[in-house]
């Protein structure tokens, strides 16, 4: 019996699969508890348009994810803060705090977890930060640390 799962079910397979079973562990068990459909001509004509409309959706949002990541990576972050002896910085710059200035300053709003941020800033200077938009869209992001004017 050839059936289409509803959910991920750990020995045989990932939502969406179509997949052979033997006829009474299909009917007895995955139908009744709602884990599959039966694979019938409407079901996979179904499960194929949903395949096709989530392949779209996912293609649009990269192809906006991509724009974006050709304005990060021509925008310069300049951030202006407080400095003490030798060039070191009261307090750091984290990605937070560009997350922040990004949104502020030039309208772009970005979750401070996609920056790849090792450790705070806390030294003037330029920086490259990478910048991890999606598992398929990278940039770098220029931030540029400078003494604050009073």
């Amino acid at each position: 019996m050839k059936v289409i799962l509803k959910v991920d079910v750990k020995t045989l397979g990932k939502k969406g699969s179509v997949i052979e079973v033997a006829e009474g562990y299909g009917r007895n068990y995955l139908l009744p508890r709602g884990l599959a459909l039966e694979a019938s001509g409407g079901n996979v004509k179904i499960l194929e348009q949903k395949n096709a409309a989530e392949a779209r959706k996912k293609a649009e949002e990269i192809a906006a994810l991509k724009e974006l990541a050709e304005k990060l990576d021509k925008l310069d972050v300049i951030i202006a803060t407080k400095v003490g002896e030798a060039g070191k910085l009261f307090g750091s710059v984290t990605s937070k705090e560009i997350a922040d200035i990004l949104e502020k300053k030039h309208g772009i709003k970005l979750d401070k977890r996609k920056i790849e941020l090792k450790e705070s800033i806390k030294s003037l200077g330029v920086y490259n930060l990478a910048v991890k938009l999606h598992a398929e869209v990278q940039t770098t992001l220029k931030v540029t640390i400078k003494v604050a004017s009073d």
